[in-house]
């Protein structure tokens, strides 16, 4: 049935008109329990915050354990490396959520970075070095060289406004398919990671589902209890059931891939962490740099920039924020930039953006609350450096990630399809823009990876190795595509004409376009210490 719809007095409308009204539209998003500024009870804030923590260690620990290996490293420096992007993860948290957008954002580790750094990887100048771990120092050198450059990208665009000036032209017909495949897009390392251990990662995703959804209403007495920490309640019973099999020989002939996936002693990360150590820039040497590798780099963190800014956007609905001012997102973007910087100085391997997953998180528990994301990045910053500690969690294994992932990134995706309620889909201008520009996020990428696992290589393929790498880069991230595309078209199309403004759902964002014309954004944006005196949001 309806909700509390018509109007009171004596010309209430006949309740079956008022049933056929719809939904009405919402700057902010309702039924969030914590918003950004009211922090929970520090006891359920800090168990909050260590259910973020956990959220972002499968990336933190997915993208070493993939190019450590490969750069030449052993299992030590794969400790040292998970470590040492786990602890500028906790300051760049910090940094954006005192200095930047704000908001509730993990900004952790990035799969846009890790094509660029293989072509590293693979550059002629390394081929020849006989000594593994001499070759990994070289390497890594190479990537902080590369990803230092790159950082200045983002710190222009954001700092300069010049991002500001391009979000302005954002409305929510082009933000939708931005942030839908922000999410959306991320479905490979969704279900296909459950799959490579399904016994372990099928009854993590169920029993998620069955704690974050069936139990809150079927026990009324601790109903929130169960949605808001249904991670902390699934992943020890799985973690444990894993432990069990592993501990029972249920691996013992299996092939060593299955093994990798499925065992919970296999990622040789506890062994080869330090009990204490405190990452320190410069730690593998003094940065490389070579100017093509840049180049490279320069593109992926183009594409990050893109994607964060997607991120952003759900991380603001889902903080039961209002829409993000341009300034803010500019400013966020600049101090990601510095986030990218603080990753080549300590040689992290990989660059930083928006954690998709937490953002994913931030809807499961309805929890938006600021406080609770900075008390996330000090368990970051505590366990990186008692690396012992820290490795026993970095050892859970990788499906029961890619089991929290199908949710989340669900959850992200469908904040972007959120924003189709301030649109006219009765359109067809924006059933176009929409339709044409998703479809296109997934189908140009897809072309550009499967040229890519059948070639081994893209399919520009050139004599200049940076030049392949930029496209590549570009063209294989669903979300820059779609966004691309949509922003594209929804600026260029009968931009003018009064009715397509409404179409488009660019006046419900018109009072958030300047920082002054909302008195909210002061409340959730304003930066803390009278700082604002000094850095104007225009």
């Amino acid at each position: 049935m309806a909700g509390g719809g018509g109007g009171g007095g004596g010309a209430a409308p006949a309740p079956k008109h008022d049933e056929l009204t719809p939904h009405p539209v919402k700057d902010q998003l309702p039924g969030v329990s914590y918003c950004i500024t009211s922090p929970p009870p520090w006891p359920e804030a800090i168990l909050l915050g260590f259910q973020h923590y956990l959220v972002m260690l499968g990336t933190t620990v997915i993208i070493p354990t993939a190019l450590v290996p490969q750069m030449g490293g052993n299992n030590e420096d794969k400790a040292v490396v998970i470590q040492t992007l786990l602890f500028v993860a906790g300051i760049n948290t910090l940094l954006q959520s005192f200095f930047g957008t704000r908001l509730p954002a993990v900004i952790g580790g990035s799969y846009t970075f890790v094509v660029p750094t293989i072509s590293i990887i693979l550059a002629g100048r390394y081929a020849n070095e006989p000594n593994p771990h001499t070759k990994f120092l070289r390497i890594m050198r190479g990537t902080q060289g590369a990803l230092i450059v790159a950082s200045a990208l983002q710190i222009i665009f954001g700092f300069s406004g010049l991002w500001r000036n391009v979000a302005r032209y954002l409305s929510p017909l082009s933000a939708a398919p931005l942030v839908m495949l922000v999410g959306f897009g991320l479905y490979e390392l969704g279900f296909p990671s459950v799959a490579k251990c399904v016994e372990i990662g099928l009854p993590e995703l169920i029993l998620l589902v069955i704690f974050a959804m069936y139990l809150p209403h079927a026990i009324h007495m601790m109903k929130s209890i169960f949605d808001r920490f249904a991670v902390l309640f699934t992943i020890p019973i799985v973690w444990l059931y894993a432990y069990l099999l592993t501990v029972g020989g249920a691996y013992r002939n299996a092939p060593p891939k299955t093994q990798f996936h499925c065992r919970t002693d296999r990622s040789g990360i506890i062994g080869g962490a330090p009990w204490i150590r405190v990452p320190y820039p410069f730690q593998w040497g003094a940065p490389t740099f070579d100017a093509g590798e840049a180049f490279a780099m320069m593109a992926a963190s183009f594409v990050a920039l893109v994607e964060s800014t997607g991120a952003f956007i759900a991380v603001s609905r889902y903080a039961s924020a209002t829409p993000l001012p341009p300034s803010v997102l500019s400013r966020g973007i600049g101090w990601q930039g510095i986030g990218i910087l603080l990753d080549g100085l300590f040689g992290t391997g990989n660059g930083s953006s928006v954690s998709v997953e937490n953002a994913g998180l931030l809807a499961l528990t309805r929890v938006g609350s600021r406080r609770v994301v900075q008390i996330s990045a000090g368990f970051m910053i505590f366990f990186s450096i008692l690396g012992k500690f820290g490795a026993v969690f970095a050892s859970i294994p990788p499906p029961i990630f890619a089991a929290l992932y199908c949710i989340f990134f669900a959850y992200v995706g469908s904040a972007g399809l959120g924003f189709l309620q301030f649109c006219n889909l009765n359109s067809f201008r924006t059933k176009f823009i929409l339709g044409f520009s998703v479809f296109m996020g997934l189908s140009v990428p897809q072309y550009f990876n499967e040229y890519t696992s059948v070639a081994g290589y893209g399919p520009v393929h050139t004599h200049s190795r940076w030049f392949n790498d930029i496209v590549n880069v570009i063209f294989s991230s669903k979300a820059f595509v779609a966004g691309f595309v949509a922003y594209l078209l929804d600026n260029t199309i009968h931009r003018h004409d009064s009715s397509v403004r409404k179409d488009r759902g660019h006046h419900w964002w018109d009072k958030f376009r300047s920082y002054r014309t909302d008195t909210r954004s002061e409340e959730f944006y304003s930066l803390p210490f009278n700082l604002n005196k000094f850095f104007p949001s225009v």
